[in-house]
């Protein structure tokens, strides 16, 4: 196993975990956006480039769903200062 190999496989374990647990915390919404901007610098190293370009398409959707989730956690917050 090669140091590339090594490198998708962490890639998509940590993805992996992440997305299991990204109803713990949204840190792991922001871990399994990180594991899917890996995956796809493997898939562009690989010479896989769709794969790449999906996973990062995904990177992007899991940033948003991310800032999303930051945003509503952060709401009830703001609403309990006085001005």
């Amino acid at each position: 196993m090669n140091g590339l190999t090594l490198f998708g496989l962490f890639a998509v374990t940590a993805m992996l975990v992440c997305y299991s647990l990204e109803d713990r915390s949204h840190w792991f919404i922001a871990g399994f956006a990180a594991s899917c901007a890996l995956g796809s610098i493997y898939g562009f190293l690989q010479g896989a480039w769709p794969f790449g370009l999906v996973e990062g398409i995904w990177s992007l959707v899991a940033l948003r769903h991310w800032w999303q989730t930051r945003r509503k956690l952060a709401l009830p917050e703001a609403s309990n200062r006085n001005p």
